[in-house]
């Protein structure tokens, strides 16, 4: 199978709340289904249109994974299970480091395997933050190449 990169258009945002909802559902059990339903709203609404967005698509269009960056960071990275451990979220933070020049990442400190991920992918720590974006106390880590 190959993969190709787009920029997400609006009409992809139903797909990637799907992606988006399914993976958190299978990596973020730190969430309690209140949250999920809070952020599901937001994705699409909120946090898509104000970044520059990214997704996979299979020969078969589906989407199976997209990036959400804003000027220096990556924002949102999800995959879709389906694909995990084929190579979806490196390629697309691949296409951040070099085609977008971003080196800097949050990421969820309960979620172990983005913590293992990023920084197998050479981030390092350079900060933590008690809190997540909304507020809620979920401890963010904040990661530099």
């Amino acid at each position: 199978m190959t993969y190709t990169i787009h920029t997400a258009a609006n009409t992809d945002y139903p797909e990637i709340t799907e992606v988006w909802e399914a993976s958190v559902r299978a990596t973020h059990h730190f969430l309690s289904e209140h949250h999920i339903q809070f952020y599901k709203t937001r994705i699409p609404n909120d946090y898509l249109p104000a970044l520059n967005a990214f997704c996979i698509k299979t020969d078969e269009s589906k989407i199976a994974g997209f990036i959400g960056l804003s000027d220096d960071k990556i924002e949102m990275l999800f995959v879709d299970p389906e694909f995990f451990g084929c190579g979806i979220g490196k390629a697309l933070t691949s296409f951040a480091i070099h085609e977008k020049g971003i080196q800097k990442v949050d990421v969820n400190e309960q979620n172990p395997l983005a913590v293992r991920f990023y920084t197998g992918l050479g981030f390092k720590q350079t900060g933590r933050s008690e809190i997540d974006g909304e507020g809620n106390a979920f401890p963010i880590l904040h990661l530099e190449l």
